[in-house]
């Protein structure tokens, strides 16, 4: 019996240890994991902020983005640099200092313009000023890549060779033109130069957009029922002889947009004014220098404009392919007053006076 009592005592102190060693095991497990849980949300807590700090990097990182534009200059002009002008400080007043130009410029050569071209896809520069015609084809063969935005260009489609144009090259390329109306050119003869009859059309046949321009004028012109005769000249080489010609067989003169002949207007003028004969010119500078009348644009305001389409492609906002090709948004009435006055021709209170070269 005493012997019974002592083993169900040892029997009860054992199960007791049992139970203990269990309820301590519980406790164990439920506080690990309390401290596993807090750790976990310990490294949540500290992973947020690191996200914050990627994030603020990407957005530094985007607004440190930094840009090259290769600029070709066609050759040297007052309308011409005018454009450059325009595009450079409109880029600037967009950008800042995250954009830098290598602005070259090819004097008048389509040669140094191609290679003026291929060092810029050489450089993989961001972005292309093509400012003139030749310029401007010579991007077009140089790069199908990198942006390439046209400035002071009359006819994109002529220039180009685009069949079914309607507005936008697409591909690479888009821009702004120098295009005022060439219905009313025209009719500033009528209204200026009632009494001529002859009249010639001076323009460099080197110039695809030049050809483009007069080959319009002397329809409007033969509408009005004048007599027009195209004079081309080559380069400057030719120029002075074809200029004598045209003044001895004409009443007056019309010079487009052209760049050759912008370059050139000091020997035009000396061989036109003695003559007696007159011109009316395509854009300001060439009137400056020769003229005596022009609905011209402002090239500046249209460098301008191709600045602000150029800062929409380097940051993203618009595609290129997409954007149709901007004209300036006005044109004016102008004459320099002292070749008019020089040659006894006397205009509007609509036309604003310009200083002669």
């Amino acid at each position: 019996m005493k012997m019974k009592k002592v083993l169900a005592i040892a029997l009860t102190a054992g199960l007791c240890l049992s139970l203990a060693a269990c309820g301590s095991s519980s406790s164990d497990a439920d506080t690990a994991a309390d401290e596993s849980s807090a750790a976990a949300e310990t490294e949540e807590l500290s992973a947020e902020p690191e996200e914050e700090e990627t994030e603020e990097a990407d957005t530094e990182e985007a607004t440190d983005a930094t840009y090259v534009v290769g600029i070709c200059q066609q050759m040297e002009h007052e309308a011409l640099d005018a454009a450059t002008q325009g595009f450079e400080d409109a880029l600037a007043e967009e950008l800042g200092d995250a954009v830098t130009f290598d602005e070259q410029n090819a004097q008048g050569d389509s040669a140094t313009c191609a290679t003026i071209v291929n060092s810029f896809v050489s450089n993989d520069y961001d972005l292309i000023l093509a400012n003139g015609t030749t310029a401007l084809q010579a991007a077009q063969a140089g790069t199908d890549t990198i942006p390439v935005l046209g400035t002071s260009i009359t006819a994109y489609d002529v220039a180009l060779g685009l069949d079914d144009y309607d507005g936008t090259v697409g591909g690479n390329i888009s821009g702004t033109s120098d295009l005022a109306p060439l219905d009313e050119q025209a009719n500033l003869f009528a209204e200026v130069l009632p009494d001529a009859q002859n009249i010639g059309l001076l323009y460099c046949t080197a110039e695809a957009n030049s050809i483009y321009q007069v080959d319009t004028v002397e329809a409007y012109l033969e509408d009005m029922g004048l007599t027009v005769t195209q004079y081309g000249f080559s380069d400057s080489n030719d120029l002075a002889s074809v200029v004598t010609t045209a003044c001895s067989e004409c009443d007056a003169l019309y010079i487009p947009t052209d760049n050759t002949a912008a370059a050139n207007t000091e020997l035009i003028n000396n061989i036109a004014e003695p003559a007696g004969i007159p011109i009316i010119a395509g854009e300001e500078g060439i009137c400056s220098g020769c003229g005596i009348v022009t609905l011209s644009i402002s090239y500046y305001d249209l460098g301008y404009t191709t600045g602000q389409m150029a800062a929409q492609i380097l940051t993203g906002e618009a595609d290129i392919s997409e954007m149709p090709i901007e004209y300036a948004p006005n044109v004016t009435k102008e004459y320099d007053a002292d070749r008019c006055d020089t040659l006894g021709i006397t205009v509007s209170d609509e036309f604003t006076a310009i200083e002669s070269e």
